[in-house]
């Protein structure tokens, strides 16, 4: 791994907080995709890298992806490393395991801090909206476990953008910091671009983007008519929905093929072309990356502080927008007690 590019790093939003504008990520792989054993070689592999940012959440692998982080971060030194995770999906089946409760909440941090085996985390993020729970109350919660040092800052994830300018008026009547965004981000699911971006541009909140690779579609492993690749995403049995989405696009597949001679002349993989395209926008923080091998951190770091010219976001954009989604619309949060 020695001959990996060290990663670059950006503020999160207009906050003094630094992170690795790549991020690592362990939503499906750590706890129930990969074994152990791989996961912390991942792990390895971005702190060789240089990435400094981790991003979890309770409810992967039901705590497991925690736990499995933190046992692969032990030992390195805290201060040099940023920590985030969520709260908000059901972590069981009590009426009160789930959503944006104070109850769920703060019984949720210490839970998470537990496995994640550290004493506060970085970020501390609402994994959706709780519609069934008075903001107030949810920002009320936020800030307690802020200014009793369990978290530095709050952030949310797929929030519309009239709710984040509502929580972000409450966070600073309660002083405490809303940093930050998580909503899917990619050349082929633009939501967030309408609404949310100029949002947060606005208020100061940066994005920290997932699935920029569009679960992978965009790394041009898909071919229409053919099997998906052994060991892919896609052949996975717990494989979300997004990807099949994506999968049953004819068109879809066919125009991202057209990336391929794009990123060939700028001496790039498919993958590396679809980070650094997310990293182009001035309000992404960072992108998350997931990983089953080390070689793939490695390979996705080599997008960190690439450049891309007007001319080539003019070819990726007449490739890719006629089957890119860019309804603000599609960024919803279900009810987490239906």
């Amino acid at each position: 791994m020695g001959n990996v590019e060290p990663v670059e790093y950006r503020h999160l939003g207009r906050s003094g907080l630094i992170i690795s504008e790549i991020a690592y990520g362990n939503w499906i792989t750590h706890g129930s995709q990969v074994e152990e054993d791989a996961a912390v070689a991942c792990v390895n592999a971005a702190l060789d890298a240089g990435i400094t940012t981790f991003d979890t959440a309770d409810v992967y692998g039901r705590g497991a992806a925690e736990e499995v982080l933190g046992r692969a971060l032990a030992g390195q030194r805290r201060d040099g490393l940023e920590i985030f995770t969520k709260v908000y999906w059901p972590m069981g089946d009590g009426k009160n395991d789930r959503g944006l409760s104070r109850k769920h909440i703060m019984a949720s941090i210490d839970d998470s801090l537990r496995r994640l085996q550290t004493d506060y985390v970085d970020l501390y993020q609402a994994h959706r909206y709780d519609y069934q729970t008075p903001l107030d109350e949810t920002m009320q919660a936020f800030a307690d476990i802020v200014h009793a040092g369990k978290a530095h800052y709050i952030g949310v994830s797929e929030w519309k953008a009239s709710q984040i300018r509502e929580a972000a008026a409450l966070a600073k009547d309660l002083n405490i910091q809303l940093v930050s965004s998580q909503p899917q981000y990619s050349a082929l699911w633009r939501v967030i671009e309408a609404e949310v971006v100029p949002t947060c541009e606005e208020l100061g909140i940066g994005q920290i983007v997932w699935s920029p690779l569009a679960q992978g579609v965009l790394t041009g492993k898909y071919l229409h008519g053919q099997p998906a690749p052994a060991g892919s995403r896609a052949t996975d049995p717990n494989s979300s929905h997004f990807v099949q989405s994506f999968l049953n696009n004819q068109e879809l597949l066919e125009r991202v093929q057209l990336l391929k001679p794009i990123a060939e002349d700028l001496g790039l993989t498919m993958a590396q072309l679809a980070l650094a395209w997310v990293l182009q926008n001035g309000n992404v923080s960072a992108a998350i990356i997931g990983a089953t091998r080390p070689e793939q951190v490695a390979d996705n770091v080599k997008a960190s502080g690439v450049k891309l010219t007007t001319d080539v976001l003019k070819a990726i954009e007449e490739a890719l927008a006629p089957v890119a989604e860019f309804d603000a619309g599609k960024t919803e949060s279900p009810n987490p007690r239906a």
